[in-house]
């Protein structure tokens, strides 16, 4: 009787070490799972971005390439005195480089790069933009992850801009800087969604790409052991992010 209660025992044991270790080894395999699907949501992410930079770039030295035409065209006008013309050409050739220049010069080559492709794609959904960034030199945060945090953001918020029906006003206020010796980041846009709760459950799987990118920046931000405040108000919707310099 008693070697029969010892074997039950065991047997119990091994059970419940067994049960044990196969849920240690499912929520091992489940963190593995979700890192790799953040990974690789964020390389499609990166992978976007150095694609709408290539274009930047490739524009521009299609138009470089294209100097020489612009200065025969020119002269010929000269040549006629048809100054007129020639002033109408500049003016074409002026709105066509503003259009492909690098606008937001933030002293971060990196920064300024993924901005002006992001905002360039904004603009082109008809979002009204007000951007004012400047980044100091000195930075804890690397440059890629900086990216990632903006990137994000600037993705979200275009995400919830295109949801409003035609006719509501779209707009994106983007704020880089220092604050209180740290590197302060507010992005905040228009949306028609009401966000009761921004906590696990506002970062779920059921958000798709959007709660990966919230996620991927939480992560970030407690990399650097920063601070994150979402606030979602009538019509608004917007993140605050504070990185140690």
């Amino acid at each position: 009787m008693i070697m029969q209660i010892s074997t039950m025992v065991m047997l119990v044991i091994i059970f419940l070490v067994v049960l044990l270790f196969t849920i240690f080894l499912t929520a091992f395999f489940v963190r593995r799972r979700e890192e790799e699907r953040l990974g690789e949501y964020q390389d499609r992410i990166l992978k976007t971005q150095r694609e709408e930079v290539q274009n930047i770039y490739k524009t521009m030295r299609g138009w470089r390439h294209d100097y020489h035409n612009h200065m025969q065209k020119i002269k010929a006008h000269l040549a006629l005195n048809q100054i007129e013309e020639v002033k109408e050409y500049l003016d074409q050739l002026e709105e066509d480089l503003d259009a492909i220049d690098i606008a937001i010069k933030t002293g971060n080559v990196s920064v300024d790069a993924i901005l002006s492709s992001k905002l360039s794609v904004a603009a082109k959904h008809d979002i009204e933009i007000n951007c004012k960034a400047k980044v100091p030199k000195q930075l804890t945060v690397s440059d890629i992850d900086l990216c990632v945090i903006i990137g994000n953001l600037i993705d979200n918020g275009m995400e919830s801009c295109d949801k409003l029906k035609e006719g509501e006003r779209r707009f994106m206020r983007i704020y880089i800087g220092v604050f209180k010796e740290q590197l302060y980041i507010s992005v905040s846009n228009a949306t028609n969604e009401v966000i009761r709760k921004l906590d696990k459950e506002f970062i779920s799987h059921k958000r798709g790409n959007h709660g990966h990118g919230l996620k991927r920046i939480d992560n970030i931000v407690e990399k650097y052991d920063g601070f994150i405040n979402r606030k979602n108000e009538p019509g608004a919707f917007a993140t605050e992010i504070m990185l140690p310099l």
